[in-house]
């Protein structure tokens, strides 16, 4: 396998630049550079030289094959972060023989092909990189942990403890098999189902976590909706204007509550109107409203025909003049309004699962599957015992495409290429 190096930091001035290298050749393109290195997971201070002296004076790290983050030989340089700096190590880099630049990702697929990480660990580390809140990054890092993994092992484990049993009374099926193993088969079944359940639940509000949860502001024409949307963002993020239908189009702002990656949504004043333009907006603000995680129902007096949902927040609009509900002008029960949003979000946020991406419940979707009818064939009867088997390993190889043992190539690609360049 090649030996590969990239900038594993940002581009551009900061404190320090770390340049790592990965492969067979790591260690004898460190000592080209640094003269000497540092015992494995170890650090010493080393002056670069290129072909033209010094380059610069790093802090330079050696691990072993097998005690790295891609599983292989590691050098990492961490040099004064200029960019000329860094340019200059590179260039020095790419002059030695059997080196190349590393692809986008190729760090963390090198870890995956060696075991170091699996699949839903590569996931998870691609997720805590692109984190904007705590609660994206507590999530990914769980993730990373292994979370996930340990779920589809224990899984795994059972599923085949059970395609094992009745594998057993295929093979001695001309023979008085003493214990009927259809109750353990079904326990271990009905556990693993139960389970799956659980975690396809949570997968949904997962993946709000990663992707961002939606609320709604909804009202009639003029009930300071804008006004709201703008307070809440802290900034004009939306025209305001005495004139009732000037929001056409639904506004987004994307911000963080309590921890969790919210966008709001201002849309069209919900009214009947000949206008062919505001009309559009209208239907466009009910399926967008509808659509979204949670909706805020801004009340002005006039009648809306669209009823709020369970869990959805009413609140009187425009409080600088009634002197109840908020004010997107004054600010009066803005804070309230947020800690209900927040309250609201949060409780919801608490029934996550480990699974956060839409391929994670599609692999435990067809699990469940396979196991429904693994269930059905195992209370048929020992006939058909080696249809069941058959489907409990179908649900094995679902579970498996969670953690990259089996059928993961055609996705690899699409993964990895959302990584940077060094990691």
């Amino acid at each position: 396998m090649d030996t590969i190096f990239a900038l594993a930091s940002a581009r551009g001035k900061a404190g320090v630049a770390v340049v790592r290298i990965s492969g067979p050749s790591a260690f004898v393109a460190g000592r080209v550079l640094a003269g000497s290195l540092p015992e494995p997971r170890r650090s010493a201070l080393r002056v670069l030289r290129g072909a033209s002296g010094p380059i610069d004076e790093a802090l330079v790290l050696t691990f072993e094959a097998g005690h790295s983050f891609t599983g292989e030989d590691v050098v990492e340089f961490q040099v004064h972060g200029s960019v000329a700096v860094a340019n200059a190590l590179l260039s020095e880099l790419g002059r030695q023989p059997d080196l190349r630049l590393a692809e986008p990702g190729e760090f963390t697929r090198r870890a995956l092909e060696n075991e170091r990480l699996d699949l839903a660990q590569v996931e998870g580390l691609a997720d805590l990189i692109e984190s904007e809140t705590e609660a994206q990054r507590v999530q990914a890092l769980r993730v990373l942990s292994g979370a996930l993994g340990q779920k589809a092992e224990a899984w795994r484990t059972d599923l085949i403890r059970a395609a094992a049993l009745l594998e057993a009374t295929i093979d001695f099926a001309d023979e008085d098999v003493p214990v009927d193993v259809s109750p353990e088969v079904l326990d271990l079944i009905d556990r693993t189902m139960a389970s799956l359940d659980n975690e396809v639940a949570g997968s949904r509000i997962s993946e709000r976590i990663r992707d961002g949860f939606e609320v709604a502001i909804v009202g009639a024409p003029n009930a300071g909706k804008s006004t709201l949307l703008n307070a809440l963002a802290g900034r004009e993020a939306a025209i305001t204007s005495e004139v009732a239908g000037t929001t056409r189009d639904v506004i987004e702002v994307r911000m963080e509550l309590a921890g969790l990656p919210v966008t709001m949504l201002d849309t069209a004043g919900l009214r009947e109107t000949d206008d062919v333009v505001e009309r559009l907006g209208v239907e466009r603000a009910r399926t967008r409203a509808l659509a979204a995680d949670l909706r805020i129902f801004l009340l002005s007096g006039d009648p809306l025909d669209f009823d709020p949902l369970d869990g959805d927040i009413v609140v009187e609009g425009k409080a600088d003049i009634t002197g109840r509900g908020v004010s997107g002008k004054t600010g009066e029960g803005i804070d309230y309004l947020v800690e209900q949003v927040a309250a609201v979000l949060s409780e919801r946020a608490s029934h996550a699962g480990t699974a956060i991406r839409a391929r994670h419940r599609f692999a435990m979707t067809h699990a469940r599957e396979a196991l429904e009818t693994a269930r059905i064939e195992v209370e048929s009867g020992s006939e058909r015992s080696e249809l069941a088997a058959e489907e409990l390993w179908s649900a094995i190889r679902a579970l498996d495409s969670l953690v990259g043992r089996v059928d993961v190539e055609m996705i690899l690609d699409e993964i990895f290429a959302s990584f940077c360049l060094g990691k």
